[in-house]
């Protein structure tokens, strides 16, 4: 998810100066006063080392609630010559023309593309082909070809964590009622079923569903943690659920429950923090493959700005993007096997990375039949998605036959 404010862009300016460190300032319709970038990180090769302005000659009104006027946080890629397929015929029309599935023409053009990791407000982007770009003086340092791919690197993780945070706000609200339910359990009740953990997932999935709905329809003004509380209480209402017990302090509680102190030496609480911030090794490979995807897409010039979602391309970069979180959900923070009455969601939360990875496979082969990504970059992407299946099908086998022996020991 991002914001994209290029539409309401009057002019603007970037410095890149500086190493290390991109400044600017950014006027938009119906502000006065402009934004003001204050962002770590540097621009790719083109941009880095000199200060750039640029203009919008058809800038619009748009809502962009109460976005603040200082922008702290991380660069994430930021250039002037992205090539990109721009349309020869309105935008409007090329909507129409999309719908139908007719043809049109196009010419290359560079495309100023300009994002960033708000601390406030997470990712926003500036996109466009059709702005003014103008460079201004000497250029005060030259980045080389191997510090741009460090960049560029880093700003792909820049980007799975951002997806990763978003991620871990619905898995907080997820894990906090489950530690509540768990908690009423005794020792003489059967755990979750995997055909229970299926209905609490569907549960949630409705939720996260309601709350990017209202992200997404309330804009810049919107205020997550009030929207997620609202949400989670009309569900609640509407399926006939109490009130929650559980209040801010359930993450110290569930590192209690899943950690005891007293049980082994090694388990206290603060190697139980490190242990959940630390990702599996499993996790890890996803997050890799996704990080590559898009480093490559970007490198190689594989997508372009009229690139829609159903792009094989981009299908496969989305479905990629979305396996290791699932993972993480599953996988990330404790010790294997888990304890029973956790099994349940566990799988569930594998089937859906497994999902992913069928999401991804099928990508490939379309992006194959159409020569969309070459084959040199292409076969190692369908092995190693090949390899995740295998590996996740191996954990979920675990898991069901826990499950299903009632093995009441826990790890």
């Amino acid at each position: 998810m991002a914001w994209r404010i290029d539409e309401a862009v009057v002019r603007g300016e970037i410095d890149n100066r500086e190493r290390g460190r991109v400044r600017g300032r950014i006027w938009l319709v119906g502000r006065d006063e402009p934004i003001e970038l204050d962002l770590r990180g540097n621009a790719w090769r083109d941009v880095a080392g000199r200060e750039l302005h640029f203009v919008n000659r058809n800038p619009q009104l748009r809502d962009l609630g109460d976005l603040p006027a200082t922008q702290s946080g991380t660069v994430g890629d930021i250039t002037a010559s992205r090539k990109v397929k721009v349309p020869d015929v309105p935008m409007d029309e090329l909507r129409e023309l999309i719908r139908a599935k007719k043809s049109w023409t196009w010419h290359w053009g560079n495309a100023l593309y300009l994002e960033w990791f708000s601390e406030t407000h997470g990712r926003l982007v500036i996109e466009s082909a059709d702005y003014d770009l103008i460079a201004v003086g000497e250029a005060t340092w030259e980045m080389s070809e191997a510090e741009e791919a460090a960049q560029r690197e880093a700003n792909s993780r820049a980007v799975t964590a951002f997806f990763d945070e978003l991620n871990a706000a619905f898995d907080a609200d997820e894990i906090a009622a489950v530690e509540e339910t768990r908690s009423e359990w005794t020792d003489d009740e059967p755990p979750m079923t995997e055909e229970e953990a299926e209905i609490w997932q569907a549960r949630q999935d409705l939720l996260i569903d309601r709350v990017n709905a209202r992200l997404k329809r309330e804009g810049g003004s919107a205020d997550f943690e009030e929207i997620l509380a609202e949400e989670q209480a009309r569900l609640r209402d509407e399926l006939g659920e109490p009130e929650p017990m559980a209040d801010d302090s359930w993450l110290d509680e569930q590192f209690e429950d899943s950690f005891d102190p007293e049980a082994s030496d090694e388990r206290d609480l603060a190697s139980a923090r490190a242990q959940l911030e630390d990702n599996h090794p499993l996790v890890q490979r996803a997050k890799d493959l996704f990080v590559t995807l898009h480093f490559l897409s970007l490198s190689e010039g594989w997508l372009d700005e009229a690139t829609m979602e159903e792009h094989p391309v981009k299908a496969l970069i989305i479905a990629a993007m979305s396996i290791g979180p699932k993972l993480a959900g599953a996988l990330n923070g404790e010790a294997w096997p888990p304890a029973l009455d956790r099994c349940g969601l566990k799988i569930v939360r594998l089937k859906r990375a497994r999902g992913y990875v069928d999401d991804a496979l099928g990508a490939t082969e379309c992006c194959q039949q159409d020569n969309l990504i070459p084959p040199e970059h292409l076969g190692p992407v369908v092995v190693e998605l090949i390899d995740l299946a295998h590996e996740i099908d191996r954990y979920i086998g675990e898991l069901r036959e826990r499950l299903g022996g009632g093995e009441a020991t826990e790890p």
